[in-house]
């Protein structure tokens, strides 16, 4: 690609993409409300607030490809969900179809199927259960994505990311890391793929508990490496094993499912 835009680049999963990317386009446009730092020769920084449509426009503009982890990341109140995942979402599709309909990553969650108990194994099909507003914001996110590859062809990979943190730190999170160099090469293997479509894509490394089925996606060459196995001993001495009757134990969301929607 000549330039790849990654929106959210201020945050973690940005901060860290923003290194794992860089040789995926001959310049990176990283973007986000909060400052960026000094940019590298390969990079232009953007400031840009989503729900501002004209500064969305200009912020895609001239991009062949988007990796969308902008918006609000966690649960908070609704008037923040919506600004970010819901306004600046729409703005974001509006703005590339606007400019050639550049190849969208879109980060989804685990947090629109959290409802559903651990015992269950998961294919891309299953309706959503999600736990609270920022995942009815991701179940959104899809259908919009879905609607703008209906309508107009705008192909967007739906990754529901799990856990994607540098290792998994609890129980739970054995069955739902992704290693960031698994995220990376996700992100490789959707921008190289002839034929992309809309697919849903479970965001988690190869693991031995994990709860979500991507046999759908032989097609897209994407194998994850990492293993979130390995680090059960030491998940097991630092972290006691929860009681079945608890929610960490009983949903694949686990304590999140418990999470209160906020009122202000």
């Amino acid at each position: 690609m000549e330039r790849l835009l990654i929106t959210g680049a201020a945050g973690q999963l940005g901060r860290v993409m923003r290194t794992k990317l860089a040789g995926l386009a001959d310049t990176v446009r990283l973007a986000d409300r909060a400052g960026l730092g000094t940019p590298a020769d390969h990079e232009e920084l953007v400031q840009c607030d989503l729900a501002d449509a004209q500064a969305v426009n200009a912020m895609v503009a001239g991009c062949d490809g988007i990796v969308h982890l902008g918006g609000a990341s966690t649960e908070g109140p609704f008037e923040g969900i919506v600004r970010g995942n819901i306004s600046g979402l729409y703005n974001l599709f509006e703005a590339a179809r606007a400019n050639g309909r550049p190849r969208i990553v879109f980060a989804s969650s685990n947090h629109t199927i959290d409802c559903y108990p651990q015992a269950e194994r998961l294919g891309p099909d299953v309706p959503f259960r999600p736990d609270g507003l920022y995942a009815v914001s991701k179940c959104f996110g899809e259908a919009l994505a879905r609607m703008y590859f209906e309508k107009f062809g705008q192909e967007t990979a739906l990754v529901r990311i799990g856990s994607c943190t540098p290792e998994p730190t609890n129980h739970r999170m054995l069955s739902t890391w992704l290693s960031h160099e698994d995220f990376a090469s996700l992100i490789e293997a959707v921008f190289r793929v002839p034929v992309l479509g809309c697919p849903v894509i479970w965001g988690a490394s190869a693991n031995d508990a994990g709860w979500w089925d991507n046999t759908h996606l032989g097609w897209l060459g994407w194998k994850p490496r990492d293993n979130a196995e390995h680090f059960r001993a030491g998940v097991a001495e630092a972290v006691p094993q929860p009681g079945s009757d608890k929610s960490i134990a009983r949903f694949q969301g686990g304590a999140y499912v418990d999470n209160p929607i906020f009122k202000e």
